[in-house]
């Protein structure tokens, strides 16, 4: 992985939320590293209503995970505490 994010930390939860994008993309291509062959297969899973619902649930997925890190957005912004703890 070339570039690859040094941290899941974003200053909004719309950044959080375009990362999380970026990691569901950039975990299809580690897994189908052939971009003719993502291209080939794009537009039978793009039509499909449950290939784009599984996309949608993998970018939750992502954006749950970038949320926790980055604690809800809320502890600075608002003083508010999280009880999630990551050891990273």
């Amino acid at each position: 992985m070339t570039n690859w994010k040094k941290s899941l930390r974003t200053k909004t939860p719309e950044e959080g939320y375009r990362l999380a994008i970026e990691l569901a993309q950039e975990s299809i291509k580690q897994i189908q590293p052939n971009e003719k062959i993502r291209e080939k297969i794009r537009p039978k899973y793009s039509k499909d209503a449950n290939s784009l619902i599984a996309a949608s649930n993998v970018v939750a997925i992502h954006f749950q995970t970038v949320a926790a890190a980055n604690d809800y957005w809320l502890s600075q912004k608002h003083g508010y505490r999280s009880s999630v703890k990551l050891n990273m």
